[in-house]
């Protein structure tokens, strides 16, 4: 079994649609092992996403990241980094395919409705970060 992390982004919880973005990860199969709802900080928005500092996005990426409540979760299943990508879809919601959260629940590349790792390795990292070493 394999972890990742997911975020509903604040677009997505402020449109209420949490629990439809959670069924369809379940659906897909996901165990939900941890999940809580906070409103991030400045300083943690900024923490969590020092690899995009020198992206000219990376401004408006903070400012978004901390404009309401975000859902982060560790999800398990077997190969859980890549089904996630697939359920989750394209970052450009215009692009994802028919189906997928981003089509669905997205509207643009910032506001996209959901954050997923990239890579197993990452998907530790963000989970360490959000949860502890213990999850």
């Amino acid at each position: 079994m394999e972890r990742t992390l997911m975020i509903i982004k604040p677009d997505a919880v402020s449109k209420n649609v949490i629990g439809e973005i959670l069924k369809r990860v379940e659906e897909q199969g996901f165990e939900i092992i941890e999940l809580q709802k906070i409103h991030l900080t400045d300083s943690q928005a900024a923490n969590f996403y020092a690899v995009h500092k020198d992206r000219p996005f990376y401004g408006d990426l903070l400012e978004f990241m901390t404009s309401g409540p975000s859902v982060p979760m560790v999800l398990e299943r077997e190969n859980a980094v890549a089904h996630l990508r697939k359920v989750i879809g394209a970052t450009n919601p215009e692009e994802a395919d028919k189906g997928t959260i981003r089509k669905d629940f997205g509207s643009d590349v910032q506001c996209n409705a959901v954050h997923a790792s990239d890579s197993p390795e990452n998907g530790a990292n963000e989970i360490e970060f959000f949860f502890g070493a213990s999850t």
